[in-house]
């Protein structure tokens, strides 16, 4: 069996770092990612996918990443089953082997920066 999701796109918001019970990094972000079709109208449709990173790869994400930053996403997809007050509630997510920084950040001068 094979769970590989690849993706391309902009984060919505600043990364969220904390630390579990045990110390380990964790990092989630949401991902703006494009359909490769247009809609009736002529728009493209975003999913917006939520993304977690674990450890060197959190803390790295949380340093280098902001809203806007255009990154590509390896990983697999976990769907997660809950229930509260009698419903169900079903979380998707890409669990990130990888992340990529595919764009620059600009420095507070205006140039560019290393990319991480």
């Amino acid at each position: 069996m094979l769970n590989r999701i690849v993706l391309i796109g902009r984060l919505t918001r600043d990364p969220e770092l904390r630390y579990t019970s045990n110390g380990t990094p964790v990092c989630n972000f949401t991902l703006a990612v494009e359909r490769n079709y247009t809609n009736r109208d002529g728009d493209r449709d975003v999913d917006f996918i939520n993304i977690v990173t674990w450890r060197g790869l959190a803390e790295n994400c949380a340093r280098h990443l902001g809203k806007g930053r255009l990154v590509g996403v390896d990983g697999s997809l976990q769907i997660k089953k809950s229930e509260n007050d009698g419903r169900t509630y079903i979380n998707q997510e890409v669990n990130a082997d990888n992340v990529r920084f595919l764009d620059f950040a600009r420095d507070n001068n205006g140039g560019d920066a290393a990319n991480a």
